[in-house]
């Protein structure tokens, strides 16, 4: 049986768009361990693409951790979890181009999506606030 990672993501903007932070949580799906935590300063842009930019970076950590894990991403963005499962066009250019990242990212790795509610994606969603804070990502 491989092994399950979870993946805690986040994204905002102040204005949108604005300054604008990623967040993501990479956390042992057995344990519950968290094993990493990282913050991305994204610039200028809107939550979406705030949204999109952490669930990436939250996949590429958990991929680089173990290749051959299953993934389960949670986030509060209705948005990327119904266009990355597959259940909502994507029109938006910057979208459907973070998407096509993303989906490439995942090639022959199970993973499933699921939304939760913004008062689970706390983690997150602090890792977020903190790189738009600081200006800088950071892990």
């Amino acid at each position: 049986m491989s092994r399950t990672l979870i993946i805690e993501a986040d994204g905002g903007s102040r204005g949108n768009p604005g300054e604008a932070g990623s967040g993501a949580v990479v956390i042992d799906g057995s344990s519950g361990e968290i094993l990493a935590e990282l913050g991305l300063y994204v610039g200028v842009a809107s939550n979406n693409v705030a949204e999109y930019k952490g669930m990436i970076a939250g996949v590429t950590r958990a991929l680089a951790i173990d290749p051959d894990a299953e993934l389960h991403v949670r986030m509060d963005s209705k948005l990327v979890v119904e266009q990355m499962s597959g259940r909502w066009k994507i029109k938006h250019p910057d979208m459907a181009e973070l998407a096509a990242q993303a989906r490439a990212l995942l090639i022959g790795t199970p993973v499933r999506f699921e939304w939760i509610p913004r008062e689970q994606n706390s983690r997150a969603d602090k890792l977020a606030n903190r790189a738009m804070d600081l200006r800088a990502s950071f892990d």
